[in-house]
């Protein structure tokens, strides 16, 4: 995929970098096979970050008074919440899903945050990885997608003054380049922004430097991630899904993987755009010691990226 792209460092003051409990192994709000969140504070600032995500909710302080004691006195700063959502399944699932996203939109206000993730719910078990649904959608769940989005984006703006940015991710219904593309075909460019995984676009074969060059003003907000092609390779030869993969290495820490980044931010620092950068290499779950030496090497790696 990189190859085709010249490499070139990004130097850009609009592309501020960050990392997210993700990469510290976090993706329940609590479960004793993670990085106690403590800990995830003190060695994300330790690495050299400067800006955060909550991660799941509830695994960081839900009183914003005490979380921003605990970020501030690291000097931490919150970009962005993120939430899970299945807008798909229509209007029966609008008030649980408000309810939800209310209480993520709430605290990342109240710290600072300007963003809101939101990613499509998983068609497999997050914990089993058992098939729920069907990984193709129906013309009218397409509908309820895209207008539902919509409407989440309006009421998160109206509500708490934030933008959303939908995120495609491995084992959802918004993963490959033709879905990505249908989806923003069909959705306001002033209502819904993406947020461009580069690690979970390259693992459901998309061209993250195209994508940015075709749908740039679309772009609102970056993950940072790498796949280990060789690990890909027998992934998809074999089916396995996304949870099993993650344990299998696939996600890989730079320059180790593809897409190569230095293009990929090349791409985004000509946009007319401000823009976050945050590394987010799932390795769920994983030895307490090994977030921090990847996380030392990933901001070093991108400082000489110019961020």
């Amino acid at each position: 995929m990189s190859a085709t792209h010249p490499a070139s460092p990004a130097s850009s003051p609009r592309i501020r970098v960050g990392s997210a409990p993700d990469s510290w192994g976090v993706w329940f709000a609590d479960d004793p096979a993670q990085t106690p969140w403590r800990r995830f504070l003190d060695e994300v600032a330790e690495a050299g970050y400067a800006w955060i995500e909550l991660g799941p909710y509830g695994y960081l302080p839900t009183d914003p008074a005490r979380l921003r004691e605990e970020t501030g006195r690291r000097g931490l700063s919150v970009s962005a919440g993120t939430v899970f959502t299945a807008l798909h399944r229509g209007p029966a699932v609008w008030e649980d899903t408000w309810e939800q996203v209310a209480r993520v939109a709430e605290l990342t206000r109240a710290v600072g945050g300007r963003h809101l993730v939101v990613i499509p719910s998983f068609w497999r078990d997050d914990r089993t990885a058992e098939l729920i649904e069907s990984p193709e959608l129906t013309a009218e769940q397409w509908r309820h997608l895209t207008t539902g989005t919509e409407r989440l984006a309006r009421e998160v703006r109206e509500r708490f003054g934030l933008g959303i940015a939908v995120h495609p991710h491995a084992d959802t219904h918004l993963d490959t380049e033709a879905h990505v593309e249908r989806f923003l075909d069909a959705t306001d460019s002033g209502l819904v922004d993406l947020c461009l995984d580069t690690g979970h676009y390259a693992y459901c074969g998309g061209d993250s430097v195209k994508l940015i060059e075709t749908y740039g003003e679309r772009i609102g907000y970056l993950h940072l991630k790498q796949v280990d092609p060789a690990v890909l390779a027998d992934v998809i030869a074999k089916g396995t899904p996304f949870g099993p993969a993650v344990r299998q290495g696939v996600m890989c820490e730079p320059p180790r993987g593809v897409p190569a980044l230095e293009p990929v931010l090349a791409a985004a620092a000509k946009l007319d755009a401000d823009l976050f950068a945050i590394v987010e290499q799932d390795m769920y779950p994983c030895p307490p010691d090994r977030p921090l030496p990847i996380a030392r090497r990933t901001r070093g790696f991108l400082r000489g990226c110019g961020l």
